[in-house]
């Protein structure tokens, strides 16, 4: 099913983002998670693509065992990073032979030790390049990243609003937001897209904190402002897993109920390949239970 016809009903969609297991132990660990959180029944969930293609055989394995074996919708990222334009297509040709309805299209980050994002010499340079060869087939629902702090690489915000135009115009139904922890900059980033024409459903995507530092390292990585009343509670226990825990699911859990109420299309959880933080929290959000802090087993 299309992600695109599951906005239909009207009801907020829950969706969970994973990334390749390193090796067959992770694979499997992997798996655990994933038959965990069906349990929930998330409208869909998303499999990341390594920088160069790098994960390219186990992200098209992934999608299409959560798919095909779980019972889950699945969504394959594909980037422009490292690949022609007919390596591209020998993909969706694939993606298309194993059932995969759904791609989630982006240029990628440069490769591990690179700085600078070069584009193979016959490939393409930006994810509306790329959006628009996946459209081309008439074969997939196509979704792309939006930046509510901006892109770092794009000088001011219009010129990235002006970037994510693109690749709707494409052919991209919808948009899945970079993590943010204001809500705010959520609602800001929506009402300005609108202004530039911008009219598909932006999902906002979140990742609960478990490690202080790691959620620094990412939020850097990204451009996301972690607030100063988030990190004056996470800096004098950073080194208390379990405070830390309990901080930020029940952080993400008041934002994701405030993102709901002022009429957010869903959710979209960075999972990093864990289950109960995201379980704990759309549990609390579906009123099944309140969230369960006692998760030291699973960071």
């Amino acid at each position: 099913m299309r992600v695109s016809e599951m906005f239909a009903s009207g009801e907020p969609l829950f969706s969970f983002e994973f990334f390749p297991p390193k090796n067959e132990e992770a694979a499997v660990e992997l798996m655990k998670v994933v038959r965990r959180l069906r349990d929930l029944h998330p409208d869909f969930v998303s499999v990341t693509y390594g920088a160069g293609g790098s994960t390219r055989a186990k992200t098209l394995d992934l999608v299409a065992r959560i798919k095909n074996e779980v019972g889950l919708e699945a969504v394959a990222h594909l980037t422009c990073v490292g690949h022609s334009r007919a390596e591209i297509r020998a993909i969706l040709k694939e993606l298309a032979d194993r059932g995969i309805d759904n791609i989630l299209a982006l240029r990628g980050d440069p490769p591990k030790g690179e700085t600078t994002f070069r584009p193979h010499p016959d490939g393409f340079q930006y994810a509306n390049e790329l959006t628009q060869e996946i459209a081309l087939l008439d074969r997939f629902c196509i979704g792309v990243a939006g930046y509510p702090e901006k892109h770092i690489e794009a000088k001011s915000f219009d010129e990235d609003l002006r970037h994510l135009k693109l690749k709707v115009d494409a052919g991209a139904s919808y948009i899945v937001t970079q993590l943010f922890f204001n809500n705010d900059v959520y609602f800001d980033f929506v009402a300005r897209a609108r202004s530039f024409g911008i009219r598909c459903p932006i999902i906002p995507g979140i990742m609960p904190v478990t490690n202080f530092t790691q959620i620094q390292r990412f939020a850097g990585l990204c451009g996301a402002n972690l607030p100063d009343s988030l990190i004056n509670e996470l800096e004098p226990v950073q080194s208390d897993a379990e405070a830390v825990a309990r901080i930020g699911i029940n952080y993400a859990a008041r934002q994701c109920e405030g993102l709901l109420r002022r009429g957010a299309p869903g959710i979209h959880f960075y999972t990093l390949n864990k289950s109960r933080a995201t379980q704990e929290i759309l549990e609390h959000l579906r009123g099944m239970r309140k969230p369960n802090t006692d998760i030291l087993r699973d960071i």
